[in-house]
């Protein structure tokens, strides 16, 4: 990883954790668990995804539909897909196409 990216990614984590320690609604619930005579200990976890793109070119366009709204939606799920659920514990009951066997 690039020290420019490694850069940002710190950047971005000091971001969430400084947005999160003056969120006002947070602090008050914080001090209303403290004045209860607890202590509290905030514990988040984060995933942060990346992928670098290969051009700018390919900017995404406007999905324009041309099926009607009842019909039920074209499910597709990629290798990375059923990694994500899977880590998640969740499993599909019927097999589907998937793009990348990678899985």
């Amino acid at each position: 990883m690039n020290q420019r990216l490694k850069q940002l990614m710190k950047e971005l984590g000091e971001a969430i954790n400084e947005s999160l320690s003056e969120a006002e609604p947070i602090a008050q619930v914080i001090g209303r668990i403290k004045g209860e005579g607890y202590d509290v200990f905030l514990v988040l976890e984060a995933t942060v995804g990346f992928n670098r793109r290969e051009d700018e070119e390919s900017a995404a366009e406007p999905v324009r539909g041309n099926k009607s709204l009842t019909a039920a939606p074209d499910l597709q799920i990629n290798a990375q897909d059923l990694r994500f659920l899977k880590s998640l514990r969740i499993s599909l009951s019927e097999s589907r196409d998937v793009k990348d066997s990678a899985a």
